[in-house]
C-alpha cells in the first residue's frame, strides 16, 4: 500500500508529512495506471518533490470529507475524471446508465452530476483561501461558454460556473509543473495569467495581450448563428504553435484562454510513462470489488497521442490536438517487459496505440514547425499532398514486441485508420496487422455508407471503405485465415436524413451484417458535430445542415440499423413508408421486412404454463420465418 499516494490522513502522517502541498480530488476510483489521468498528473508532481494526497469518489454531501487531509499548502487539484461525468451518468436518450467502469463492482452513483463543479464549491467550502485549479476531460472541453446537450442550453465556461481559479485544459504534465512551481514560489494563483493550456478570469484586460475577441456569452446565447461563428474561431486555434489567445465576455467577466500547452517531445513523453505507476488499483478496492475499467489497459500500451484524423464528432481535436507526440520504441518495449512480468499475464498484449494506433508520427513535417493548417485536414475530404503515410516504425516496433519473451501475441485494438492504411503503397503492414494482430475480428469505423452523411462526419467516402474490406478479406484469404470485420455505426448524425439510414440498412442488408449494438450520435462539448446538431449549420462554411432531433426519426434510424429485430419492425414500416421506400417491404432478396408483422416471443415467468412454454417453444420455427429471413442465401451469393 506505500507504494500508493496516500489516501488516508494515517497514510500522509506515516510517510512524515505533516501537511500536503496539493490534494488531487477525482471522481474515480483510484487507478494508479498510466491510462487514468489522476496517475500521471499525481506521479508528475511526485517526481518534482511535490507531496500529492488523493481523494478518490468522495461523498460529495459532507464538506468534511474534503478536509480529510486538512488544508493543503498549495492547491487543490479537481477532476470529474477519465470520462466527462454527464456522459459518464447518461446515455444518448438522457437514460440514467446503469454501470460505472471506473467505480467497484461497476456500481453507479459514486460520482455527482457535473462533478468538477460540485466537487469545486465543497472544497471552497472546506478552505475557502486555497487555490483551486480544476483540469481533466470534464474541464477541457467545457472550457469556454459550450451547447450542454443535458440542459439543451449553452452555458458557461465551466471556470466560472465552478468559481474556480483557474482551468487547465490538454495533456497537463507540463502545465501543472508550472503552475506548481509558481505557487510554491509565492505567485499568488490570480497572478498566474502566462500559463500556456490554462483559463483565467478577469474584470480588466490590461494583462492579456495579442487576443482575439470572441462574441460574448450574451451574444451567443441570443444566436446560434454567432454560436457557431464563434466555435469555428475556437476550433481554428487548437494547435500549440499557431493559435492565438482567445477572450470571451460573459456576464461582466473576461474568460480568457490562453494558447494550448507545447506538446510533450518524445524524451518527455518517455519520461511520463517510466514513472514508477504500480499499475493497480488500490488495495482499499479489494473488499469493494473489481474496477472494470483497469481490465482493457493493463496490458495495453499507449504509443501515441494526439490525432490529424478529423473526425467531427470526436473532440480529440480540442484536448490532444492534432499533432501526433510519440514514445521511443525503447519506452514502449520496457512497459512491455514489465507488463510481462505481472503475475496474471496471460501472453497477450491487448492493444499497442492511442487514439489511432497506426499514426505513429506527424502527418507532414511541417506541422512540427509550423503547426498544423488552420483551414485544411490532413485526411478529409481527400488526403494532403504533403501527408507522409508510413507505417515502418510503428510496423518495426509490433515486431519487436512479438518476440518479446512470454509474449504470445499483441493486439491492435484501438482505432485503425483504413484511409491511411489504403494510402499506403507498401501493404506489408496490412499482411502483418492481418497475420498476427487480429483477434479474430478487426473493429473498424466507417461509421456510415452515405456519402453525404460521411461528408459531415469529416470521414472517408464509401468506396475507399469497399476496397479496403476487399483488400482485408483477400488478404485472409491469402494467409488462409477466417478473421471478420466488424464496423462501428452511428444513427442520427448532422447531415443524415431517412434516406441516408436506410442506405446504410441496404449496406448491412448486403453483407448480411446485423450490429449488435447501434450508437446514435451523442452531442458532446468540444466538436464540430455538436455545433451542426445545436445551430443546424456547418461552422466552417455556415451552411444548413440537416439534424435529426425528433424523437421518433432517431427512433426510426436506429431500428433500421437493427432491421432483422421483430422488436424494430413498426419503426423500420414506418421509417419506409415515410421514405417512400415501400419496395422494400416484400419477399424479394432486396427487401428489408417482409409485408406481415413477425410475432414475439412470450416474456418467460415463473407462472408460465405447459401450455405457454411449449407456444413459446414454437415460437423457434413460426409461419413466416423463412419469408422474414428469406434471401439470406440469395444475398449471400449477390
Amino acid at each position: 500500500m506505500s507504494e500508493f499516494l496516500p489516501v488516508t490522513h494515517e497514510e500522509m502522517k506515516a510517510r512524515g508529512w505533516e501537511q500536503a502541498d496539493f490534494v488531487y480530488i477525482t471522481g474515480d476510483a483510484y487507478v494508479d495506471h498510466p491510462s487514468f489521468g489522476a496517475a500521471i498528473i499525481t506521479r508528475t508532481l511526485e517526481a518534482y518533490g511535490y507531496k500529492v494526497c488523493i481523494i478518490s469518489q468522495p461523498n460529495w454531501k459532507e464538506v468534511e470529507e474534503f478536509r480529510r487531509f486538512g488544508k493543503p499548502r498549495l492547491g487543490f487539484l479537481i477532476s470529474s475524471g477519465n470520462i466527462d461525468s454527464m456522459v459518464n451518468h447518461y446515455s444518448v436518450s438522457k437514460r440514467r446508465r446503469k454501470k460505472d467502469s471506473y467505480t467497484p463492482n461497476g456500481e453507479m452513483g459514486k460520482r455527482p452530476d457535473r462533478a468538477t463543479i460540485v466537487y469545486s464549491h465543497m472544497a471552497r467550502q472546506a478552505y475557502p483561501d486555497v487555490p483551486i485549479i480544476v483540469g481533466g476531460i470534464e474541464a477541457s472541453l467545457r472550457r469556454l461558454a459550450h451547447y450542454d446537450y443535458w440542459d439543451d442550453k449553452v452555458r458557461h465556461s465551466l471556470l466560472l460556473d465552478a468559481k474556480a481559479d483557474l482551468l487547465l485544459y490538454g495533456m497537463g504534465e507540463k502545465i501543472i509543473i508550472e503552475v506548481a512551481d509558481a505557487l510554491n514560489a509565492g505567485i499568488a494563483v490570480e497572478d498566474l495569467v502566462y500559463i500556456r493550456g490554462s483559463v483565467w478570469k478577469t474584470k480588466d484586460l490590461s494583462r492579456a495581450y495579442d487576443y482575439i475577441m470572441l462574441p460574448s456569452y450574451e451574444e451567443i446565447v441570443a444566436d446560434k448563428m454567432t454560436y457557431a461563428k464563434s466555435f469555428n474561431i475556437q476550433y481554428e486555434n487548437t494547435d500549440s504553435i499557431v493559435a492565438k489567445t482567445l477572450v470571451e465576455p460573459c456576464q461582466g467577466w473576461y474568460v480568457v484562454q490562453n494558447p494550448p500547452g507545447e506538446r510533450l517531445t518524445q524524451e518527455e513523453m518517455d519520461y511520463t510513462y517510466a514513472l514508477p505507476y504500480t499499475r493497480e488499483y488500490h488495495p482499499m478496492y479489494k473488499e469493494l470489488g473489481h474496477i472494470p475499467a483497469i481490465d482493457e489497459v493493463k496490458f495495453s500500451l499507449i504509443s501515441n497521442r494526439g490525432c490529424y484524423g478529423g473526425c467531427n464528432f470526436c473532440a480529440l481535436t480540442f484536448h490532444q490536438g492534432r499533432t501526433i507526440q510519440t514514445r521511443s520504441k525503447e519506452s514502449i518495449i520496457e512497459e512491455a517487459k514489465k507488463i510481462t512480468e505481472d503475475v496474471n499475464f496471460k501472453g497477450y498484449i491487448h492493444d499497442v496505440g492511442g487514439p489511432t494506433a497506426n499514426f505513429y508520427a506527424p502527418s507532414c513535417d511541417k506541422q512540427i514547425t509550423k503547426g498544423v493548417c488552420k483551414k485544411k485536414q490532413c485526411l478529409h475530404p481527400n488526403p494532403c499532398k504533403q501527408l507522409k503515410v508510413d507505417h515502418s516504425e510503428y510496423l518495426d516496433l509490433l515486431r519487436q514486441l512479438r518476440t518479446l519473451p512470454n509474449v504470445k501475441k499483441v493486439f491492435v485494438r484501438s482505432g485503425i485508420r483504413y484511409d491511411y492504411v489504403m494510402y499506403d503503397k507498401n501493404d506489408e503492414f496490412f499482411h502483418e496487422l492481418v497475420e498476427h494482430h487480429v483477434s479474430g475480428q478487426l473493429k473498424v469505423a466507417p461509421e456510415h455508407v452515405s456519402d453525404k452523411v460521411l461528408h459531415y462526419m469529416g470521414k472517408p467516402t464509401r468506396s475507399l471503405y469497399d476496397r479496403f474490406v476487399r483488400k482485408y478479406y483477400a488478404i485472409n484469404k491469402k494467409l488462409n485465415k477466417d478473421q471478420y470485420l466488424v464496423p462501428y455505426l452511428m444513427s442520427s448524425h448532422p447531415g443524415c436524413d431517412l434516406h441516408g439510414a436506410i442506405e446504410l440498412a441496404e449496406y448491412l442488408r448486403d453483407i448480411n451484417h446485423q450490429p449488435e449494438q447501434v450508437q446514435d450520435f451523442y452531442p458532446t462539448p468540444g466538436t464540430l458535430s455538436t455545433t451542426m446538431f445545436y445551430t443546424g449549420v456547418d461552422p466552417r462554411t455556415m451552411t444548413p445542415v440537416y439534424v435529426p432531433k425528433n424523437p421518433n426519426e432517431k427512433a426510426m434510424q436506429r431500428a433500421l440499423i437493427q432491421y432483422k429485430n421483430p422488436k424494430n419492425y413498426d419503426l423500420v414500416y414506418e421509417a419506409l413508408q415515410k421514405a417512400g421506400r415501400l419496395d422494400l417491404v416484400g419477399y424479394e432478396p432486396e427487401c428489408l421486412i417482409r409485408p406481415v408483422k413477425p410475432k414475439l416471443p412470450v416474456k418467460s415467468s415463473k407462472l408460465t404454463t405447459k401450455s405457454n412454454q411449449k407456444q413459446q417453444k414454437n415460437y423457434q420455427k413460426p409461419s413466416h420465418k423463412k419469408a422474414y429471413e428469406g434471401g439470406k442465401k440469395k444475398r449471400k451469393s449477390r
